[in-house]
């Protein structure tokens, strides 16, 4: 079955990085848009990152941009977040999506926690 498990968080202190993975199976890794959501307890979930089947269409979202970097290794069946000079409102939990182009609906992971706190 179609399975997406996050990695790479934690905390970390403010102006560090940190990557995170999100290895997939049960699918075909090349044919799937990619996204990167983070939500913290009481709002919504917001998207942080997306990637196309390509790997050259990104979007970021505004507070990010500069800072953090979508990527995938087709290979690996692996999405990565690249995440430097954090922020404590970088904190939340960040998870994994895959979406089939044209679907509505997708695919989640269970979620990593990052915590950004000196």
């Amino acid at each position: 079955q179609v399975q997406l498990v996050e990695s790479g968080g934690g905390l970390m202190q403010p102006g560090g990085s940190l990557t995170l993975a999100c290895a997939t199976s049960g699918f075909v890794f090349s044919n799937f848009n990619f996204r990167w959501y983070r939500q913290v307890p009481g709002k919504e979930r917001d998207m942080v990152a997306s990637i196309d089947t390509t790997g050259r269409r990104k979007n970021y979202l505004d507070s990010v941009k500069g800072r953090f970097t979508i990527s995938r290794e087709n290979a690996k069946k692996t999405v990565y977040l690249q995440m430097n000079s954090l922020k404590p409102e970088d904190t939340a939990v960040y998870y994994c999506y895959a979406q089939y182009p044209g679907y509505s609906t997708g695919s989640w992971g269970q979620g990593t926690q990052v915590t950004v706190s000196s």
